[in-house]
């Protein structure tokens, strides 16, 4: 009895060591990502991705990288796209931008696992992008898209459709203008609090359970799933693996890099990791949206095409990483048994904690739990927050 409660304390502290060497990084990354939404204006998006060609996938690429990072978020926005005028593909493609191309994930990558990550995450995403729309121009039917509109346009709920229709954007003036007007302040104040409202659950399940996979699950019953003795099976089972242990660990968006972490120190492939941390808009719950959404048969079609972009996208890193020498090789992820001391993250934590307090003083002074009531509560398409 007093070894488990000992290993139950050992799993929280990690978890807690973990989730306070990433928090100035966080802070930092949803400040910066509330100061872009609050200048791009998702209005107009719709209307920009209404074809299927390069350019369209492109600009899809470019405002998912300057969304929320919240994968629930990202996928209602992509149904609403998608119902106001965006091609299929160009929203999938907004999608896929939305949780994996974002500042907040990069932030937290570099911070865990090193910079070969971060750059393998910005390389990947854009190789799934690109895999998904040649997927999709080679086997998407028109009978399918058309079935996924009708699906569509019933407007059934999942979650965050709030959250993913709030748009609080500035116009008029410029950028610095704009940036330290009082409206600005606001805005980005809104988007700041509305984004850790959407993620705060997968980021503290996703630190609880890599905290306790780190704890309980032993060495050896990683080593003999990764085929660590193994570096030629361990890089072709890895990229497959990835997604499946994401599919089912049911933690998305930025809690999933915590699990990755742990993975890596365990053993699993470089682009195993890649692959899992790709996976997050494939989660069971995510799933049950995606039928909700667009209905049975375009949801095995997800499911079938984004793995596979998943994988090879893997496949093609740990390919480009190896070739060009840079593979991280060091699986001491120390960060998994540092414990909290006076030191830079420290300092850094504390700097940032008083920002984030600022923005959510500013977020409670200008009705910010108002409207977090008022997108809870509505699902349907809505944009009450424009008088911001």
């Amino acid at each position: 009895m007093e070894q488990i409660v000992f290993q139950i304390g050992t799993s929280v502290i990690t978890s807690l060591s973990m989730f306070w060497e990433v928090l100035w990084p966080l802070i930092l990354g949803f400040a910066l990502s509330g100061i872009v939404q609050a200048l791009v204006s998702k209005g107009s998006i719709a209307k920009l991705l209404g074809r299927d060609n390069a350019k369209c996938y492109s600009l899809a690429s470019l405002f998912g990288a300057t969304s929320s990072s919240c994968s629930y978020a990202a996928v209602a926005l992509a149904r609403s796209l998608f119902r106001k005028g965006a091609t299929f593909t160009s929203s999938m493609i907004f999608e896929i931008a939305s949780t994996n191309l974002v500042i907040e994930m990069g932030l937290v990558l570099l911070v865990l696992l090193g910079w070969q990550f971060l750059a393998a995450e910005v390389i990947g995403g854009i190789l799934m992008i690109v895999i998904i729309s040649i997927i999709f121009k080679l086997t998407l039917s028109k009978r399918l898209v058309n079935f996924a509109k009708n699906q569509a346009e019933k407007g059934l709920a999942g979650r965050m459709e709030g959250h993913a229709e709030m748009d609080m954007s500035l116009s008029g003036g410029s950028f610095i203008s704009q940036l330290f007007s009082r409206r600005g302040f606001t805005s980005v104040s809104h988007y700041f609090v509305a984004d850790w409202d959407g993620v705060w659950i997968d980021v503290f399940l996703g630190f609880l359970i890599a905290g306790a996979l780190a704890t309980f699950v032993p060495a050896s019953f990683w080593r003999a799933f990764f085929f660590s003795g193994d570096p030629t099976l361990a890089a072709i089972e890895g990229p497959l693996v990835g997604p499946i242990v994401a599919m089912v660990s049911f933690v998305c968006s930025i809690g999933n890099i915590p699990l990755a972490a742990v993975l890596w120190r365990e053993g699993i492939s470089f682009g195993g990791v890649v692959s899992f941390i790709f996976a997050d808009l494939l989660v069971l719950p995510i799933l049950d949206i995606y039928r909700r959404y667009y209905g049975p048969k375009v949801i095995l079609y997800i499911l079938g095409t984004f793995y596979a972009a998943m994988a090879l996208a893997g496949y093609i890193v740990e390919f480009l990483f190896a070739m060009l020498k840079i593979t991280p090789t060091n699986r001491d992820v120390t960060i998994l048994l540092n414990n909290i001391t006076w030191n830079y993250t420290t300092l850094l934590n504390i700097i940032f904690l008083v920002i984030a307090a600022i923005l959510l003083i500013r977020f409670l002074k200008t009705n910010g739990l108002g409207m977090l009531k008022m997108m809870d509560e509505s699902p349907q398409e809505n944009h009450a927050h424009h008088h911001h």
